[in-house]
């Protein structure tokens, strides 16, 4: 067996991607059990989804990789998606280069990945060209997520705010609702769903029910993280039960030379 280090920056507040990712990395461990994986989280300081608040955690990502190196571990992944579109179009690219300048600082190699950058990655790897997608965010907020998304090419013909400010607020809602939310989006032109746009909003327990139901690829913030830190341990993208993207055959065009 081996086991694989994979690192975390997330917002103080989050309590989702320490859950979700977990938890289809352990279902992936049931089907093929000769890769482990093992988790180290560092915080930054967010308690509200608010322009300020996401900027100021976005200026603790350096800190946050410093210490995280340390730990060594085998990828770093930078979960936070709006507060990383909200800096503007293609600031993933800035944000993942601050954190690999740190980690190289500090003699770390690990390749780097952000939530935002993920799903742009598992989007194209669907080759998902026109999208709806669900948020929990404030309507501005979601508003620059879908700026963020049409700047890369990807056309966003529904959206739908559930205007929910406070983090911790996110955390707690339940997934099975996102079930009827969805039904509010008009997928007639969708090429795909983004379930949760948001690693904070829980969505894994429906992902593949709502996807059954649709008969179009649905994925999350969350699942197109995992598919790229897969991706970039060269492992297979293969998770039960986690939607399309994670079927094991769909192939990660940023990282395809490294897939066995």
């Amino acid at each position: 067996m081996t086991d694989h280090h994979i690192g975390m920056i997330v917002p103080s507040s989050n309590l989702t991607m320490e859950t979700e990712l977990p938890r289809m990395l352990a279902a992936r461990e049931q089907a093929i059990p000769e890769d482990r994986f093992v988790f180290h989280a560092a915080r930054a300081r967010m308690q509200h989804v608010t322009p300020e608040q996401l900027q100021a955690m976005n200026a603790q990502a350096v800190r946050a990789a410093t210490e995280l190196a340390d730990a060594r571990p085998d990828v770093v992944a930078t979960a936070c998606l709006v507060a990383i579109m909200a800096q503007g179009p293609g600031f993933h690219c800035t944000a993942e280069d601050d954190i690999t300048g740190a980690l190289r600082a500090e003699g770390s190699d690990a390749p780097v990945i952000s939530s935002a950058g993920a799903l742009l990655s598992g989007l194209a790897a669907l080759d998902a060209r026109r999208v709806a997608i669900v948020t929990p965010y404030m309507k501005p907020l979601t508003a620059a997520v879908v700026a963020y998304l049409e700047d890369a090419g990807i056309e966003v013909v529904d959206s739908l705010s559930l205007e929910v400010p406070d983090n911790l607020a996110v955390a707690r809602l339940d997934p099975a609702d996102l079930r009827e939310h969805y039904k509010k989006l008009d997928l007639t032109a969708a090429d795909a769903l983004v379930l949760s746009c948001c690693v904070q909003m829980p969505s894994l327990p429906v992902v593949q029910a709502v996807q059954d139901e649709v008969g179009i690829p649905v994925l999350s913030a969350a699942t197109a993280t995992t598919f790229r830190i897969l991706s970039e341990l060269g492992l297979s993208t293969h998770v039960p039960g986690a939607g399309a993207l994670l079927c094991g055959d769909v192939r990660d065009p940023g990282a395809v030379t490294r897939v066995a």
